[in-house]
């Protein structure tokens, strides 16, 4: 369908919901057709890896992750000594 700018403006929700539902809208000022109104499409890919807490549920840590312990040992381990004992 082609339409004015004026019948636009004054019809602009119904062009829209034509256009989502796969009508081609045009948009012309004087009789020379400036716009194409089109759906936009989906994403092509909704993937998990960049959905805030896909990881729910997959990620497992030791009761003791945070320990004093525990940060003494990898502290140990950034300084260079594996055995845990300092150098």
């Amino acid at each position: 369908m082609e339409v004015n700018v004026h019948h636009a403006k004054t019809h602009l929700s119904k062009l829209i919901a034509a256009a989502e539902s796969g009508e081609e809208v045009i948009i012309a000022r004087a009789g020379k057709a400036v716009v194409r109104m089109v759906p936009v499409a989906p994403p092509a890919c909704k993937s998990s890896k960049n959905l805030r807490g896909s990881g729910i549920g997959k990620i497992w840590l030791a009761p003791d992750w945070d320990s004093d312990e525990t940060n003494l040992e990898i502290q140990k381990l950034f300084e260079g000594s594996a055995s845990g004992d300092p150098e």
